[in-house]
């Protein structure tokens, strides 16, 4: 059902040349609208021809704009400490099932450095630090901050976000056999081996060409894509680049052994890192058991 909507228009005496202004007159003109116009949004406009009709703006509201809801960082499930990997052995269980295990070793560390709350730092984390170092090994800011809660000189700090901190305070020692025992899932976090620049087949497992019967592509790429259409590569093409040297995270490790006397944990599997390399042990994420399901 189409409605007639009649509008009336001014013109100028200069749009008709052999007019004459005593002799002009109003213009009726009459369109077809599908839905009836709103009276609001239309606006008539005598004194331009080139613009009769003008839609006013309609703005928006702030309330109505969608708001994005804040997104909240993931919370550890429990304290967890720093150690270093001291390399790996075979490990025999009482019925002789033999075990591969990693054995981390401590060092002086894992003080509580600081405490971090909502009502002082908007979170709540508990920051320890690890690896006693000489003074001159720090700079002055990280000096002066741990100057500040009177601890001593510390290679490295890393927070823990907890959703309670009311048990931590500053210099209180981390002990392993208080936080893990044997039979504990832990996950561990660590940065792997740096490879450096290697070829596809090596960085991602790609097959290598004939070596015999006249082929002239043994390991070489290949094709990246196609030709004009899309006429570029796409993002995230699997090619040659800088392989190992990033973080990477091991989950739900079965700690097999902890030695008190010698310092050190077993911890079954292979972990990231040459021995050397520090290592953050935190207890496992285990939806339904630490961490709600929903």
């Amino acid at each position: 059902m189409s409605i007639s909507h009649t509008s009336l228009l001014h013109l100028p005496p200069s749009v008709n040349p052999t007019s004459k202004p005593s002799n002009s007159s109003p213009i009726l003109f009459s369109f077809h609208l599908k839905t009836p116009p709103n009276p609001a949004l239309l606006t008539s406009k005598a004194s331009s021809f080139m613009r009769p009709l003008t839609l006013a703006r309609n703005p928006i509201k702030k309330s109505h704009r969608p708001i994005c809801p804040k997104i909240s960082n993931s919370v550890e499930a429990g304290i967890g400490i720093m150690g270093t990997k001291l390399g790996m052995m075979s490990f025999f269980e009482e019925d002789g099932t033999v075990v591969p295990v990693t054995v981390v070793g401590f060092r002086e560390g894992n003080i509580v450095t600081q405490v971090k709350t909502e009502s002082t730092d908007g979170y709540n984390a508990v920051q320890v630090g690890y690896r006693r170092v000489r003074d001159k090994k720090l700079t002055k800011p990280e000096m002066g901050h741990l100057e500040k809660s009177g601890i001593i000189p510390m290679r490295h700090l890393q927070e823990f976000r907890l959703v309670d901190v009311g048990e931590f305070e500053v210099k209180q020692k981390l002990e392993l056999e208080e936080l893990f025992s044997e039979g504990d899932l832990v996950d561990v976090s660590g940065t792997t081996i740096g490879k450096g620049f290697q070829g596809g087949i090596k960085r991602w497992n790609f097959k290598r060409g004939l070596m015999t019967h006249g082929s002239k592509s043994h390991r070489a790429l290949g094709s990246i894509g196609a030709g004009t259409t899309p006429g570029r590569v796409y993002k995230g093409k699997k090619m040659p680049g800088r392989m190992g040297g990033t973080k990477r995270k091991i989950r739900k490790l079965k700690i097999m052994k902890i030695d008190n006397d010698l310092r050190i944990v077993m911890i079954k599997g292979a972990l990231p890192g040459k021995p050397g390399n520090l290592l953050r042990i935190a207890p496992a994420k285990i939806v339904g058991k630490n961490i709600p399901k929903s």
